[in-house]
């Protein structure tokens, strides 16, 4: 069997700790906050914290994506250590990172005919996109092959399923995403937005909730209606949030009290700083494997 590697990109949102523990390199984005840039590198260079506090005061951070020489300089550490790769990256329908890296390859294997170079378009984010590579590394533990992970992935990222809910619309405004009006009037009826991966890998608003109890309650259904075996789910289950603990560990409590056996502790994560530039603060998102994705 041949030697290969596992990687990603920065926007898996889940703790640098994790992803070196288990052997998983990963490429970071980079995003520009009041002029300044950083790179996105799961909270070394700017803690969470401090980036949505300024988020909050009214800074408008802007993302860009990993171009096709970052990837070249990144595959390429490895592929002259005999590595083959496997690399996972944000969905294509949020970035043109994967495309980046579709290149990046085409390119590289002209120098290294004989080595092999998977890139998987993950169709999802944040820590969906985490639960994907991390399952992907538990089939690499289990002595799987590159090929057999590569189809595998292939077969049932769209299985993956995706479910954010928004408490906060300020930034939505300040970006532009929805008018002053709506803002306000939204404010106004504590409206908050619950929004789901598509299939095609684009984050599509689906509902309009009001009051945060309401749409804890129906982000957790959502995880009734679609998980695999339903209320029976004993798979992974991710959350992520933006500056909002204490909603995502309710979400969590509600996930473990409705799925008596999902794999525990649930991992709770903080968006990072590529996705958390768009989604701004108040945003919890839950993760979970399902029925594949059709809308």
């Amino acid at each position: 069997m041949s030697k290969y590697l596992i990687s990603c990109c920065s926007t898996v949102d889940v703790p640098a700790e994790h992803l070196e523990r288990r052997g998983i390199p990963y490429i970071c984005f980079h995003y520009i906050m009041d002029g300044v840039e950083y790179i996105d590198d799961l909270g070394k260079t700017m803690p969470f914290d401090e980036f949505y506090q300024r988020v909050s005061k009214g800074s408008m951070p802007t993302t860009s994506q990993v171009n096709v020489g970052e990837y070249i300089e990144f595959f390429e550490q490895y592929l002259n250590q005999g590595l083959d790769i496997l690399h996972i990256t944000l969905s294509s329908g949020l970035s043109g990172s994967c495309n980046s890296a579709l290149i990046a390859k085409e390119t590289l294997l002209e120098k290294y005919p004989n080595q092999k170079i998977y890139i998987v378009d993950s169709l999802g984010a944040s820590s969906g996109s985490g639960l994907l590579t991390d399952m992907a590394a538990d089939m690499r533990d289990n002595g799987a092959s590159i090929e057999e992970i590569y189809r595998w992935l292939e077969e049932n990222k769209l299985r993956v399923h995706h479910w954010f809910y928004s408490t906060d619309l300020k930034h939505y405004k300040r970006g532009g995403r929805i008018s002053s009006a709506a803002a306000t009037m939204g404010t106004l009826l504590n409206i908050c937005p619950l929004l789901n991966m598509s299939y095609d890998g684009k984050l599509i608003p689906r509902f309009k909730i009001r009051g945060k109890k309401r749409v804890i309650k129906e982000i957790v259904n959502k995880m009734e209606e679609n998980a695999l075996n339903g209320l029976n789910y004993d798979g992974k289950c991710y959350i992520s949030h933006s500056a909002c603990y204490e909603d995502a560990q309710t979400v969590a409590n509600l996930v473990e009290s409705k799925f008596p056996n999902v794999q525990k502790p649930i991992m709770i994560n903080s968006i990072g700083t590529t996705i958390g530039s768009h989604s701004g603060g108040g945003t919890v998102a839950l993760f979970f494997i399902g029925k594949k994705r059709i809308d």
